[in-house]
């Protein structure tokens, strides 16, 4: 596996494994909010993500890397950095739910750490749910050594 900057024609492929790898992720988040809010939220998560996931390839404040495998794209991460603070965020990161528990999540966090750092960059940020679903995600970044500043965040329907 290797870790390469993205290219355009990588993009379907990102937006393929990207909805492959967060299907579980939006399951979870349905089930643990309210039907009317979830909905109000994602009326179609799919076009919403795919929407998300091309804004980010395009940014030119956002840099993404993808993993390759095999010469297929496997995984992505997508980095933004706010420099006032010194801060990197890995604002968006997924693999391919077959290349899953390889330690491809792992390495494309670490490679971002590194350029963050090089970057010169003081602190490293990522946001994630607390459903059951972003489980996985929660255990990789607490393994790299990050730690949970907690967050309440309430919604009601109107």
């Amino acid at each position: 596996m290797q870790i390469e900057p993205y290219d355009k024609s990588q993009l379907d492929a990102i937006k393929s494994l990207s909805l492959q790898a967060w299907t579980p992720v939006f399951d979870s988040i349905q089930k643990a909010m309210d039907l009317d809010v979830y909905l109000s939220f994602y009326p179609d998560w799919r076009v919403s993500q795919l929407h998300a996931v091309e804004e980010v390839c395009a940014a030119a404040d956002t840099n993404v890397w993808v993993a390759i495998d095999s010469g297929s794209t496997v995984g992505f991460v997508a980095v933004k950095l706010h420099s006032q603070n010194s801060m990197g965020e890995i604002y968006m990161v997924a693999v391919a739910p077959d290349y899953q528990r390889r330690g491809i999540g792992t390495a494309m966090m670490e490679f971002a750490l590194d350029w963050m750092k090089a970057a010169g960059m003081s602190v490293a940020m990522v946001e994630t749910g607390g459903d059951p679903g972003h489980a996985p995600a929660r255990f990789t970044y607490e393994k790299l050594g990050f730690r949970l500043f907690p967050v309440a965040r309430y919604f009601k329907k109107l």
